[in-house]
Parts: C-alpha cells; sequence; structure tokens
C-alpha cells in the first residue's frame, strides 16, 4: 500500500476500525521501513488499542524522527508507561498546544508534582475552552489536584473551599469533593457527598450498566474507610457487602479495597489471617502505583504484620535494603517509617528501656539515621529521660552541623525536627537554647529560595525575648520580610514595630498607627460572660490587678482587735479536733516537763525527783558529778616540767 492509498484510507476511516489502521500501516512499512507516515499511524493506532508497550516500541526504533514529529503521541505512551519524568520533559517543550498542557498536568499530577497540575488547570480556566466538555472535565481534575494538596501537606495552595452548586450535578466533582473534604478530617462531610456522588452514578444515563458498576466500586472502598474512621461498624458492614474486591480493575485501588476490607472484617485479631490476607493483593506496576501517602500507609501495615509474626530478620533486610537505596540522611516519610521498622526488628519484640540496647546499637551504625533517632527519643521521653532524650538528638544534630553537604543541612533545619527539639528544650525550661536554635534556623533559611513562614515567624517571635541588640535586629529584619511577602499580616507588622521600638522609634511611627489599638481588640470582649463560663484570668493578670489594687488593699487596723480572725484550713487540724473542747494549754511543752506527767517505775520517779526544783539532793550523785569535773578540768599551776607541749600537725 502506497502513502497515498494509506491516506485515502485514513479519510475513510472510522473509530471502530483501529485494528484495520493498524494492519494497514504494517503492510506500508514492509515496503519502506523509514515511511515517516505510516509510523505514525501505527503508533496512534497502537495507541488507540492501549498496545502502550508495542507503541513504544514502535517509537524507539523509529528514532528521533518519528519522536519529533509525533512528539504528543510519544509523551503519552511514556506516561501510560510509567515514565512520567520522561513524559514531562517531552511534552514541556511543546509550547503554545493546549493538548500538551492537559498532558503536562496529567503527567504532573501522577509524579504528584500537585502544585504544579494546579499552575496548569488555572491557566487551562483562564483561556477559553476549546471543547463542549472540556470546563467539566477542568472543574473534576482541579477538586482531585486540590484534594492531593490537602493529603500531600499544603493546604495553603488548595483553591476550592465548598462545592458550588455546579459541581454538585457530576458524580466525578462531588466524589473529589468528598476526597478534599476526608483530606481534611471532615469524616462526616465527606460522608454525605460520597452517598450524593453514589446516587448521582446510579442515575447517570451517559453511563453503560459495565461503566456504572466500575464508577461505583472506587466510591464504596471510599465510603467504608470514612464509616471505619467514624467508627460506624453496622454501616460498614452493609457497604462491605457491595464490594467485590476481584472485579476492581486498578490494582492500587484494589489494594486499598482489599487492606479496608481485612480491618473492617477484624482479621487483626489473628496476626497470621492479617498476615496472609494483606499480602493477597499483588504490587502495583509503575503505571498504577499507589502515592506516596497511600504507599507509606500500605508498608506500615505490612511490616506491622511481619512483626506481628514474629519476622524480625526478614524485616531488618528488606528495610535495610530499601534505606541504602534511599537518601541518607532523610527527612522523608518513607525513610523515617523504614527505620523505625528497622529499630522495631532488632529491638524483637521489647519495649522501654531494653528495647533502647539495640536501637542504640543500631544508632552507633547510621548515626545520621533521624528515624532511629527519633525512636530513641521517644524511648527516653516515654521513660521520663528528658535530658536523654535531648542529648541523642543533639549527637545527631550535630553530625549534621559538622557536615558540607548541603543535603546534611537542609536536613539538620528541617522545621519539624527543629520543633521536636525545640519541644524537648520547653520541658526543660532551656530559654536560651531555643532561642539560639530558632536563630541559627532562620539564618539558614533566609538564604533558601522558599524559606517556611511559620519557622521565621517562631524564631522572630522568640528573638523579641532577648537582651542583645544583635537579636533584635534580627528579628526586625525576620519580621520585615514576612511583611514584605504578606503585607496584611498584622503579627509581622507588631512584631517588627515591638523590636525596633527600643532601638529607633522613628523607623516605626508610621506602622503604629497602623495596628489596631487596645480598645479595637478588646472591644468585643465580655469580661463577666468569659468568668462565668469558667474562664479564669491568667496568672500576670492576676499579678497585674492586684499591684493596682496594692494601694487599697494593704490599709493596716488601728487596733489589734479590729483585725478580723484569720481562717484556718480543714487540713490543719487534728483529726479529733472538737471545737467544743478547750485545748490543753501545755500541749506545746513536751511530755515529760507538763504537769499531768507521771513517770512509770523507780528509775522513772527517781530521775524526776532528781529534776525536781527544790527536792532533796543525793550526796552520791553530787560527789560522782564533782570527780568528774575534776578530771574532764586540765591542770594548772606551777611547775610544768615534766608537762610536755602538743606539737602541731595532723592528728
Amino acid at each position: 500500500m502506497t502513502t497515498q492509498a494509506l491516506s485515502s484510507l485514513l479519510q475513510r476511516a472510522s473509530i471502530d476500525d483501529h485494528e484495520e489502521v493498524l494492519q494497514s500501516s504494517i503492510a506500508a512499512l514492509a515496503k519502506s521501513k523509514s515511511d515517516l507516515r505510516a509510523q505514525h499511524v501505527k503508533a496512534v493506532a497502537l495507541l488507540k488499542l492501549d498496545r502502550y508497550d508495542d507503541c513504544l516500541r514502535v517509537f524507539e526504533e523509529a528514532g528521533d524522527g518519528l519522536k519529533k514529529t509525533a512528539a504528543l503521541e510519544y509523551a503519552y505512551v511514556l506516561y501510560k508507561s510509567g515514565q512520567l519524568e520522561s513524559a514531562i520533559d517531552v511534552v514541556s517543550r511543546l509550547a503554545g498546544d493546549r493538548g500538551a498542557l492537559h498532558l503536562e498536568a496529567q503527567a504532573s499530577y501522577r509524579s504528584e508534582k500537585f502544585r504544579r497540575a494546579a499552575e496548569i488547570y488555572d491557566e487551562l480556566f483562564q483561556a477559553e475552552a476549546s471543547q463542549l466538555n472540556e470546563e467539566n472535565d477542568l472543574r473534576i481534575n482541579a477538586w482531585a489536584t486540590d484534594a492531593q494538596l490537602q493529603w500531600k501537606g499544603y493546604p495553603e495552595f488548595v483553591r476550592h473551599n465548598r462545592p458550588t452548586r455546579e459541581d454538585l450535578e457530576a458524580f466525578e466533582t462531588v466524589y473529589n469533593a468528598a476526597c478534599l473534604s476526608i483530606a481534611k478530617g471532615e469524616f462526616r462531610q465527606g460522608e454525605v457527598l460520597l452517598k450524593r456522588a453514589k446516587e448521582l452514578c446510579r442515575t447517570s444515563e451517559d453511563l453503560t450498566p459495565e461503566d456504572r458498576n466500575a464508577e461505583l466500586l472506587p466510591i464504596a472502598v471510599q465510603q467504608l474507610y470514612v464509616l471505619l474512621r467514624q467508627g460506624k461498624s453496622e454501616e460498614a458492614q452493609s457497604v462491605l457487602e457491595e464490594i467485590s474486591v476481584k472485579e476492581i480493575p486498578e490494582l492500587s485501588t484494589r489494594k486499598i479495597a482489599q487492606t479496608n476490607i481485612t480491618l473492617a472484617r477484624g482479621a487483626s485479631a489473628n496476626p497470621f489471617a492479617l498476615y496472609k490476607a494483606l499480602h493477597e493483593t499483588p504490587e502495583t506496576p509503575d503505571s498504577d502505583k499507589l502515592f506516596d501517602y497511600q504507599d507509606n500507609i500500605t508498608t506500615g501495615n505490612s511490616h506491622a504484620a511481619d512483626l506481628l509474626v514474629q519476622k524480625y530478620d526478614g524485616i531488618i533486610r528488606s528495610t535495610s535494603k530499601a534505606l541504602s537505596q534511599a537518601a541518607y540522611p532523610s527527612t522523608e516519610p518513607r525513610a523515617g517509617l523504614l527505620s523505625v521498622y528497622n529499630a522495631a526488628a532488632h529491638a524483637r519484640g521489647e519495649t522501654g528501656t531494653k528495647a533502647l540496647k539495640s536501637i542504640l546499637a543500631a544508632l552507633e551504625n547510621r548515626p545520621k539515621d533521624i528515624g532511629l533517632a527519633l525512636t530513641a527519643v521517644q524511648l527516653y521521653v516515654a521513660a521520663g529521660n528528658t535530658t536523654s532524650a535531648i542529648t541523642t538528638l543533639e549527637k545527631t544534630l550535630q553530625l549534621l552541623d559538622e557536615s558540607t553537604s548541603e543535603q546534611d543541612k537542609a536536613v539538620r533545619f528541617n522545621p519539624g525536627l527543629l520543633g521536636i527539639l525545640v519541644s524537648l528544650y520547653k520541658l526543660e525550661g532551656r530559654k536560651v537554647q531555643i532561642r539560639s536554635e530558632l536563630a541559627k534556623a532562620a539564618t539558614y533559611w533566609q538564604s533558601q529560595a522558599e524559606p517556611p513562614a511559620s519557622l521565621l515567624r517562631a524564631a522572630a517571635a522568640s528573638l523579641l525575648h532577648s537582651d542583645d541588640r544583635s537579636d533584635l535586629v534580627m528579628a526586625g529584619d525576620l519580621f520585615k520580610s514576612l511583611y514584605q511577602k504578606d503585607t496584611k499580616d498584622r503579627f509581622s507588622v507588631a512584631g517588627y514595630v515591638a523590636s525596633q521600638a527600643t532601638l529607633d522609634y522613628s523607623k516605626v511611627q508610621a506602622q503604629v498607627d497602623s495596628l489596631p489599638s487596645v480598645a479595637e481588640l478588646i472591644s468585643g470582649v465580655n469580661v463577666s460572660s468569659l468568668e462565668s463560663a469558667g474562664i479564669s484570668p491568667s496568672s500576670s493578670a492576676n499579678a497585674a490587678a492586684a499591684a493596682a489594687l496594692a494601694g487599697a488593699r494593704k490599709r493596716p487596723s488601728a487596733n489589734k482587735e479590729d483585725r478580723g480572725t484569720k481562717r484556718v484550713r480543714k487540713s490543719r487540724f487534728p483529726k479529733d479536733y472538737d471545737p467544743s473542747k478547750t485545748a490543753d494549754p501545755e500541749r506545746w511543752l513536751p511530755l515529760r516537763d507538763r504537769s499531768s506527767y507521771r513517770p512509770k517505775g523507780r528509775k522513772g520517779k527517781q530521775r524526776a525527783a532528781e529534776r525536781t526544783q527544790g527536792g532533796v539532793v543525793s550526796e552520791k550523785a553530787e560527789e560522782s558529778t564533782v570527780s568528774s569535773a575534776a578530771q574532764q578540768k586540765p591542770q594548772g599551776g606551777g611547775g610544768g616540767a615534766n608537762s610536755k607541749k602538743k606539737k602541731k600537725g595532723k592528728r
């Protein structure tokens, strides 16, 4: 078949004869292997038939000519084959192509570059939609991206809050809105939205019965998770009957469903049954892999089951292999999780101080392992030994301080790691160390492209309490940089004023006027209602009130009788105290000195008689007293020739 005949065939081809187009292109390539158009047609036909491996092979065999001519198709087959970074690299060069933007957004989404995906969808929204259903697809994908941003830990980049009326018309949008609510921890709202998504899916006229069942399964799996998190066991059991794990086509969704079903059925009571159930689903391919936060949970569940069946050596081998391939040191959740399970396997079921021995030994071999260090810190804190916890963490941080690696420095001043150290310092009241650590971290992050605002705020607020002028200057610089990024941030303005007020008040005169007055801040506060609700004033407020009223309260009484009787607490009285009886006036005297004392026995009476003033004195007792005193008194008088002086020195 000639190229002209192939073009004629393509003009008459419909969407249902991709196999025929493929055979025609193969016939054309048999006559001319270098026919670029036939190669392009073959690649497209293979894409339509979902034969991605064969399609990728066509591109690799054809060379750079086909990759350049059919760059969008090449990027798409890379995306479908799980080579996400390569797909993004190819498609990002196709400037001005709307289809290329859609593909880049999809590849960025799957590679967990959710911020870039959100930017692309915003760009597509601002431009005019070229197709009828594109606006609906953009809305669905934008909601999905926001849900992933929330799960990933970037809530400040989430653009959606509550679904609009248009969002509630399609089950896909409602489902993604439910996922966003679940990511926020709003399980009740998520449950309501999932029910609506299921209802819309069941009543949709655009879906075939097979497609409807395929769409309902992921909704039911998510609904099961929400019900389990809320403790609604009975409703979870009814949803459980709707899920057939074997009918779920995606292995990633099947793995999640298998885990939740296993936990819902209470298989965790038997560790061996739990181990078997969690390992029934095969590993997911690169083209259908779990997101990182999902994979971390799955890995944790798997290793937890391994610990329950005492597969300690296997865990040590697998985690050690994975850690050897990961970055070191690292604050990534997966690396930390592997380190924790590696430590648990080394402990071999021991807890507390017994587990510390093996964990500290493992930490000696990997002194920069953050997961191991934090595990040891946690065990020390649980045992009440905060000082050892601080010492352990400081040793690891000191090694990172001494390193010249940029990666080590980034780990050293990681906000989460620094927050743990500051919390430990707070437990022991080490305010100077807190200020020093936050200042060093702020100095480091100021030189980075995206410094964490929360850490800079904490460092600047801490430096305000310092008496050192350099600390106040640094606090002012930090607050100023925060204000330049967000001019509506009153916290930054107030902090900048506080830091510069004692240094140069003229610099902050304009900013002072922009701050709200104290009267404005407390105008809506009802002190009486707060106190009646059970909210007591702080100790500092009590101290201030006491100082203000000191002159009115400290008025000395003119006479002693005018003073009020001091009330004695009941805990001060003895157990047999009776206010109707008069207290014994001699109760403060020793027992033998009281008038009611009566000694018992002959010796007791004799000693009592000797102590009695004005009584009969015994001559023998007097003689013994005198002789004893004569022996203790040093000899005096003249002579002294035979007396020897005592030499000075040690006795």
